[in-house]
Order: C-alpha cells, then sequence, then structure tokens
C-alpha cells in the first residue's frame, strides 16, 4: 500500500494461507499478523475491497463469496487454551504500584486488540481487586500533583472501560468508586488543563425531586445512570470504526438501569398519583409545574426502553392516572418550555397508541364545550406558536395528522365485526363538526375576498383580496394547506362535503396570488389532489366556480420563466389530458384556450384541443347513428329552451328505473350559490305525482303529443344535493339552439309551456306506422347521454 500524496510505502504484507482474512461492511478487511498485531484495509469503494478479497481467496483456495477465510480461532490458540490449567493465571499483573503504572498502562492498552487476552485480563483485574487499588493510587497521585501517574492513570481506566465487562462496571460505578473514575478520566494526556468533571456533576448538576422519593434503592440508581450516561456521552471520545463494540455492554448497563427506574416507578402508585394530583391542581406555582412536566417527559423518554408488552402496561397505567387531560391543563399554559415538553409526551402517547387519544376526545365532547377539547388545544398551539420557523407547529401538525389518519384506525380492527368502522365514522364526525372549523379558521381569515371589478379577462387580477405577505403566516398557512390535502386523500365524504358547504378550493386559490412560491404551490397541490380523485362531483363544483381561472391567471402571471410553479401548473393540466378528463378538458377549451394557444413549448393544451375535437367528432358519430324518430332535428321546437321543472321531472322520472344520466357538463358561467334544498324537490316531486294521470301524452290532431305540467317555476332550480347518487342534467344556458347539442342530452322529443299550451310537432306521413307503434304504448321516451 502506497501513500497518495508522496508515493511512499505505508504497508506491505504478504498473504499467509494459514491467516484468518474477514470482510467486513463490504469495504473493509480484517486480520491478524503476530501475536497482539490486528491490521484493516478500508476502502472507499466496494470494488476495491472486492478485487483484493478476490486475491486473497485466490491464494487460499476459497470461495470469494465467504466472508471469513479461516475459523477466527487457529490452531495454536487452541492448544493455548488446552495448556491452561487455571483460568485465573492468565496474566500476571503487575503490583499496584506508583512506579509500575506506565508497565500496566501498556498492559492495558496492548491486550485491546485480542478478544482473548482482554478475557484474560478481565479476569484477573476482577480476582484480584486491582481496580480499588488503582483508585488509591490516584487519589495519590492527584494529592502529590504527579501529572506523569495521573496521565497514565487516564490510559488504564480508560482501557478498563474498553474491555467491555458487566462485572468490572458494577465495581467502577459503585457509589464508592464512579467519582474517581470520572476523576481520572479528567486527565487526558492530549489536553493542556485537565477538565472538571467532577465540579460539574457535584455541584453544577443538581438532582431535583419533585415528589421526594423515599426509596433509597431508587434513589442510588437514578444517580448512577446519570453518572454513567454523562460518561458514555460526554467524557469518553466517540469510538472509531475499530472500538465501536467496545462500548456496547455500557450502552447494555444503562438500558437495564433505565427499564428498572421505570419498573420501580410504575409500581409505586402512591408516587405517581402525587404527581398528577400536583399537576393538575390550580395552586401548583409555575416553576413546579415545570418541573413535574420534565419529570414526566423524562419518564416517557425512559420508557422507550421497555418492552413492547411492558410499554403497553407503563401508558395504560399514565392513562388511567389521567394524563391526557392533565396535558389539555399544561399544554394551554403560557411558559414555552412546560408547552414544549406537554408537547414531547403528547407525541409519546399518539405513538403509543392513537385510538387511545381519540376515545378521550371523542368522550371528552359529550361534556366540554369545543373551546377546551384537547384537539383543539394541539390545533391552537399549532396556530400560535411563536417560533419564527414553526418548529413546533410542524410537530403538532403531525400529530394530528396520526390523529386523523384512517390507516392507523385500521390497527385495532375486527374484520368479522367491522369494528374500525364505527372508530373511523365516529371520529371522523366528531373532527369535521368540532374541530376542522378551528383548523381552518387562519386560511379562511387569510383569504377573505372583496368584490372583483368587472373585467373578467384572462391574465388581469383586479379585484382586492387579501393575501398573506407575512412569512411566517404563509408557512402556518402551508402547514394548514398540508393538512387538508391530507383529507382530501384520505377521506371521502367528510372532506367532500366540508369543501362544497365552504366553497373552500376558491378560498384556497386565492393564495395562488401570494408573493410567497411555496404557499402558491401548496394551494396548487391542493387542487392537484382534488382532480387527482377523477371524481365528476368535484369536477362538477369547480366548473360552476370557473375555478381553473386563478391557476390559469398564476401561469400567465409567471411569463416566461422556467420554475417549479410553472412545471406544476403544467403537470396538472397534462394529467387532465392523459387521463381524458371530459367534462374538465371542454370546459378549459371552452373557455380558456385563446389564452393559452400561444404556449408551444409544450404540447399539453394543443394535446387538450385535440382531444376535445375527437370526442366532439365521436358524439356527433353517436347522434347520426341514433334513429330518425329519435333525432332532436325531427321535431319542431318552441323558441327557448325547456324549463328547469320539466328537465327535473325527467331526471327524476329515470331515477325510478335506477338509470343515473350524467351529462357532460357544457359552458357553464359561474354560480355564486349551490343548488337549493333537497326539500324543494320533494315538493315538485309530490306535485308531479299528483297529477301524473294528467299528464299522460294525449293524441293531437297533427300526430304529435301534448303534455301539460302543474309544476312551479320555482323549482326552477331543483338539484339533487351534494348526497345524491344522480345527477339531475344541467338547463341549457339562454340563447342556445333548442336542437341537440354535443353538450345536452336528448331527453325528450317534446316541449311545453308554463301555461299547459299546446305546441304542434312536425308530421312525416312515411313515419305514420312508427307514430302509431308508438300510441298504443305510450312511454317516457329514451334519453341518450352524450
Amino acid at each position: 500500500m502506497f501513500s497518495v500524496f508522496s508515493g511512499s510505502l505505508l504497508l506491505e504484507s504478504k498473504i499467509n494461507p494459514n491467516t484468518a482474512y474477514q470482510k467486513q461492511q463490504d469495504t473493509l478487511i480484517v486480520w491478524s499478523e503476530a501475536e497482539n498485531y490486528d491490521l484493516a484495509l478500508s476502502f472507499q469503494e466496494k470494488a476495491g475491497c472486492d478485487e483484493i478479497w478476490e486475491k486473497i481467496c485466490q491464494v487460499q483456495g476459497k470461495d470469494p463469496s465467504v466472508e471469513v477465510t479461516q475459523d477466527p480461532i487457529d490452531e495454536s490458540e487452541e492448544e493455548r487454551f488446552e495448556e491452561m490449567p487455571d483460568t485465573s493465571n492468565l496474566i500476571d499483573l503487575p503490583s499496584c504500584e506508583l512506579s509500575k503504572l506506565e508497565e500496566i498502562a501498556d498492559l492495558v492498552t496492548s491486550v485491546l486488540s485480542s478478544p482473548i487476552r482482554r478475557e484474560k485480563l478481565s479476569l484477573a483485574l476482577e480476582n484480584e481487586g486491582y481496580i480499588k487499588k488503582l483508585l488509591q493510587l490516584f487519589q495519590t497521585c492527584e494529592n502529590l500533583e504527579n501529572a506523569e501517574g495521573l496521565h497514565h492513570l487516564y490510559e488504564i481506566i480508560r482501557g478498563i472501560l474498553f474491555l467491555n465487562k458487566a462485572t468490572l462496571f458494577e465495581v467502577m460505578f459503585s457509589d464508592e468508586c464512579i467519582m474517581d473514575v470520572v476523576g481520572c478520566l479528567e486527565y487526558d494526556p492530549a489536553l493542556a488543563q485537565p477538565k472538571r468533571h467532577r465540579e460539574f456533576l457535584t455541584k453544577t448538576a443538581k438532582f431535583k425531586e419533585v415528589i421526594p422519593i423515599t426509596d433509597s434503592e431508587l434513589r442510588q440508581k437514578i444517580h448512577q445512570t446519570y453518572r454513567v450516561q454523562y460518561i458514555q456521552d460526554v467524557i469518553l471520545p466517540t469510538p472509531s470504526v475499530f472500538e465501536d463494540n467496545f462500548l456496547s455492554t455500557l450502552t447494555s448497563f444503562i438500558f437495564f438501569n433505565k427499564v428498572e427506574i421505570v419498573s420501580m416507578l410504575q409500581e409505586d402508585e402512591k408516587f405517581l398519583s402525587e404527581v398528577f394530583a400536583q399537576l393538575t391542581d390550580e395552586s401548583t406555582d409555575d416553576d413546579k409545574r415545570r418541573e413535574l412536566v420534565n419529570f414526566f417527559k423524562e419518564f416517557c423518554a425512559f420508557s422507550q426502553t421497555l418492552q413492547p408488552q411492558n410499554r403497553d402496561a407503563f401508558f395504560k397505567t399514565l392513562a388511567n392516572l389521567g394524563i391526557l387531560p392533565a396535558l389539555e391543563i399544561v399544554m394551554g399554559m403560557d411558559d414555552l418550555q412546560v408547552r414544549a415538553a406537554a408537547t414531547d409526551i403528547f407525541s409519546y402517547l399518539v405513538e403509543f397508541s392513537p385510538s387511545m387519544v381519540r376515545e378521550f376526545v371523542m368522550q371528552e365532547a359529550q361534556q366540554s364545550d369545543d373551546d377546551i377539547l384537547l384537539i383543539n388545544v394541539v390545533i391552537e398551539q399549532m396556530i400560535c406558536d411563536t417560533d419564527p420557523e414553526l418548529g413546533g407547529a410542524v410537530q403538532l401538525m403531525g400529530l394530528l395528522r396520526t390523529l386523523i389518519d384512517p390507516e392507523n384506525m385500521l390497527a385495532t380492527a375486527n374484520v368479522r365485526t367491522c369494528t374500525w368502522k364505527t372508530e373511523k365514522s365516529e371520529f371522523l364526525n366528531f373532527f369535521y363538526n368540532h374541530c376542522m372549523q378551528v383548523l381552518t379558521a387562519p386560511l379562511l381569515a387569510n383569504t377573505s375576498e372583496d368584490k372583483p371589478e368587472k373585467d373578467s379577462s384572462i391574465g388581469s387580477t383586479t379585484g382586492s383580496t387579501i393575501c398573506p405577505d407575512n412569512y411566517q403566516t404563509a408557512q402556518l398557512l402551508a402547514l394548514i394547506l398540508e393538512l387538508l390535502t391530507f383529507c382530501v386523500e384520505h377521506h371521502t365524504y367528510h372532506i367532500k362535503n366540508y369543501i362544497m358547504n365552504k366553497d373552500l378550493l376558491r378560498r384556497v386559490l386565492i393564495l395562488m396570488n401570494s408573493k410567497h412560491t411555496f404557499l402558491a404551490l401548496c394551494a396548487l397541490r391542493f387542487m392537484r389532489r382534488i382532480i387527482g380523485l377523477k371524481d365528476e362531483f368535484y369536477n362538477r363544483y369547480i366548473i360552476r366556480g370557473n375555478l381553473f381561472e386563478p391557476v390559469i391567471n398564476a401561469l400567465l402571471d409567471n411569463g416566461t420563466r422556467y420554475n417549479l410553479l410553472n412545471s406544476a401548473i403544467i403537470e396538472l393540466f397534462e394529467f387532465i389530458r392523459v387521463e381524458d378528463i371530459k367534462s374538465l378538458t371542454g370546459h378549459i377549451v371552452d373557455n380558456f384556450y385563446k389564452s393559452l394557444e400561444s404556449i408551444e413549448y409544450v404540447q399539453t393544451f394543443k394535446g387538450l384541443k385535440t382531444k376535445y375535437e375527437q370526442e366532439k367528432d365521436r358524439q356527433s358519430q353517436k347522434l347520426n347513428s341514433v334513429p330518425s324518430i329519435l333525432r332532436s332535428n325531427r321535431f319542431r321546437r318552441d323558441a327557448r329552451a325547456l324549463e328547469e321543472d320539466e328537465e327535473l321531472w325527467f331526471n327524476e322520472d329515470e331515477e325510478e328505473e335506477g338509470e343515473a344520466v350524467v351529462p357532460p357538463i357544457e359552458k357553464t358561467k359561474a354560480e355564486d350559490d349551490f343548488p337549493d334544498s333537497y326539500e324543494k324537490f320533494m315538493e315538485t316531486k309530490k306535485a308531479k305525482e299528483s297529477e301524473d294521470k294528467e299528464n299522460l301524452p294525449k293524441r293531437t290532431s297533427v300526430g304529435g303529443f301534448k303534455f301539460t305540467f302543474s309544476h312551479s317555476a320555482s323549482s326552477a332550480n331543483g338539484a339533487n344535493s351534494a348526497n345524491s347518487k344522480s345527477v339531475a342534467a344541467q338547463t341549457p344556458p339562454a340563447g342556445s339552439n333548442g336542437s341537440s347539442s354535443k353538450n345536452t342530452s336528448l331527453s325528450s322529443t317534446v316541449t311545453s309551456t308554463k301555461q299547459g299550451s299546446l305546441i304542434g310537432l312536425v308530421d312525416y306521413p312515411d313515419d305514420e306506422e312508427e307514430e302509431e307503434e308508438e300510441d298504443t304504448s305510450p312511454r317516457k321516451r329514451p334519453r341518450l347521454g352524450s
């Protein structure tokens, strides 16, 4: 091996046929040469490691797929084991004297590379009580200010820690020895001045008892765990790749200590009950409450070391003691530290069992006002986060998303009884009735809209809108939109009803005007998720509200800039083109193509136009294939379009037959309000049924039919509500041709007037037979959807 920089020889090693070479992690080759001399080659690339490994295996006659070329313990070491008469005589330790400290340090350092010699030294140290003798020498050296001896003791104690033996840790971390161990580790030879770790542990670090702990064993265990954790995290240097496993037993030692502490506290119900009582007591001062919350935070953090079964019992104990009502109180406090600690505790609970939290808040809703519900408190804390980067708000938003995620509601599912459906429907009903308005309040407040001026040209932004320019507010709205986008993806009719009732998409798209591009992208993402569902109900809502206009305005205002906003908007229209969403394609081409046809750097908009024309041709061919008796140009119609109440009558008849006719949406002007209520529809239905006999078709003298209707004009706007399974056909706009078009279905060959006046239909003598057949069996004519 040669140096990259100087070209000098760094290592020359002959491949020995009997040496055990080991390949680790695809880029490391490790082996031993002679006693106490271990080597390792680390490669930057896997290919280089594989090349050398193949050569080693070739020399030793091994398959390159193996990871170890020889058994870890060769014959010579096995022979040495057989020759060992007694494990107590494995290593002869030098006498524990000041003059021998350098020799002891060299011995401890030399055995670290060999697992067998480490084991021998550990046994020797344990059997002779050697550690306590070394610590007595430390006190002597410190009193004499013997710097050289203190440096040797640092190497010795550090080496003993790296022996990784639990029995030695028990001695070193006892109350009698641990502070002297820390003292030895202060005198690192690499430092000009020793550290003051003992001073920190005894004077700076204070042990706070929120409630006095009477169990002396528990107190001792807490002190020991803190000090050992300090040694691992602060005093000892970060282990290298070769020392990574040297401290595994130390990590286990801390782990099991924490398990013991949690178990002992959990069993002391009197202690925990007292903690909860003081936490929720209004007379508890702020400092005391802060300490109590921090105690619970540490307590929950320690609980993560428990086995799953024990952790379940731990959190159930906390739930029975009233942890959630207590959190509700402290999360509403003004103290930032208390709120942050309470949020951490809440995150442990949500991660453990979202269903437990959901059950609590639904029970709470039956007894409390919406303002003090736990989830609303969480939402308010998210909204009122004072951190400029909204770190706490991001954490709370993640917890809310976990709570409203239907996927984790399946965790307690009973497939046979479908109990998960009950939890899902009950909780989402609760959330949308009690909490959604709190979540969307900032969004609605920041997107209030003045009436726009009379300028509807594409690309113009007249009509003042209140759009947040404050960066922190924009970040908050982005978080809210992310949560609402999640709802669109994972909730069904709940979020759909909410969007319709609040006209939410229109308000969200106001944010397309924001100077913060990330917020405009969040608004666009919300709309993209809605369109991605390919739900005709949403599509009709978008068309009625003309909600593509703000998106196209943003595209045109962006100009020739090739940025993320430009790409995201084009991807939205490309999705509509690829998925061939006909209603949206027709609306876009009819209303916005003139503004978009100049965009030629992508073929998306020309592709939409092509799809539109192809669909138009298909409909024309369908119409030509219909028998002549059913063509609308076969009849003479009144000058104006069918009354909407007549359209409703035909739609209702078709619903009775179980057919849901969904006509394509024609060029529709924006509507400010949703369709009238379902009650008006029912009145119309009853009026129709009461006069059904009078409305039967009668033959006229010219061979046509006449219909009379008693429907009131007030039902002209009747349409099914948001939950309707079938959709009523739209009335053609004023001024449209009464004949068949691509946008209206051929619902009837009959027209009428409000006054019930007779309108004659054109009669063709050559079709007399067909009409006679129809007269003998009068029934509703077919309605052809386009």
